[in-house]
């Protein structure tokens, strides 16, 4: 009856009888948002808790151009970084492995990438006030948005209201004002 059943099943009887158990499929979780968003630091977190690994899709990026972020765009320029961003992101999904990935702020500004990354990932955007990711950067001591434009406060409230219908087609979302890191893990698992 063994041997019927695998006939049927179009297998053999030890597939039927064997002790392992098929993989599931690859999930990749994607995490979308502006810089202070959170990505980093709760896909690690949420990584941890899933057991799997954890991706900055800018670092692989770095990785494969041989280059810092900041080299990409001076000798290369943005359409460039947006080609090694799809390939990046392409060779990712390519590994079939299940993972927590940060995407850069701007990947959803390339419709093709973003619509391919949203029919290979539960994509969850990290969504925040403008006020929020503004005080999350300097809170890093990063001071780069107000020595290198003056009016970067205003110029990042006009990228949020830009970004926020993008960022709005993701599976989830996720407000983290308010929410302690903790909270958010928690809310994106």
């Amino acid at each position: 009856r063994l041997a019927e059943l695998a006939v049927a099943l179009e297998t053999t009887p030890s597939a039927l009888v064997s002790l392992e158990t098929p993989s599931a499929p690859a999930q990749v979780v994607a995490l979308l948002g502006l810089r202070g968003a959170g990505k980093t630091t709760i896909g690690r977190r949420l990584a941890r808790r899933l057991h799997v690994p954890f991706v900055e899709l800018d670092r692989e990026i770095e990785r494969r151009a041989g280059l810092s972020l900041g080299e990409v765009f001076t000798l290369h320029g943005e359409e460039y970084y947006r080609q090694l961003e799809r390939e990046t992101l392409v060779a990712l999904l390519n590994e079939g492995r299940s993972v927590v990935v940060a995407v850069g702020g701007g990947l959803v500004t390339s419709p093709d990438t973003y619509a391919l990354l949203r029919r290979s990932a539960t994509t969850v955007w990290l969504k925040a006030k403008a006020s929020d990711y503004w005080n999350r950067v300097i809170g890093q001591g990063d001071r780069r948005p107000i020595d290198q434009h003056p009016q970067a406060r205003e110029a990042l409230e006009d990228l949020v209201a830009r970004r926020e219908p993008l960022y709005a087609h993701a599976a989830a979302t996720v407000e983290t004002t308010g929410l302690t890191v903790a909270q958010a893990v928690e809310r994106v698992e």
